[in-house]
């Protein structure tokens, strides 16, 4: 397996425990929170810190996640441009 895909669901899988035990301390659903965490990471971070409150932190999870998602997929795009018109290196 790839090493972004392992960072990226370690960290989702990080995101979902925090949200597990916080949630309940701000009167929160913890499954629907860990399990929106699981599947959405940073950006369910942020989310749930402006909904508690946090949100100056929370705004910048949010903003930061969400450039995150978005180079990710120009870079899949850019990716699927040039298999399509035939870019290559070779001569």
């Amino acid at each position: 397996m790839n090493v972004k895909w392992i960072t990226g669901w370690f960290v989702s899988i990080l995101v979902a425990i925090y949200l597990f035990v916080d949630a309940p301390k701000h009167g929160k659903n913890k499954w629907l929170w860990a399990i929106l965490g699981l599947l959405l990471g940073l950006f369910t971070l942020g989310i749930y810190l402006i909904q508690t409150g946090r949100k100056g932190l929370g705004w910048t999870v949010l903003i930061v996640s969400i450039l995150i998602y978005a180079i990710a997929i120009l870079v899949f795009v850019l990716y699927f441009l040039m298999l399509v018109f035939g870019y290559s290196n070779a001569n």
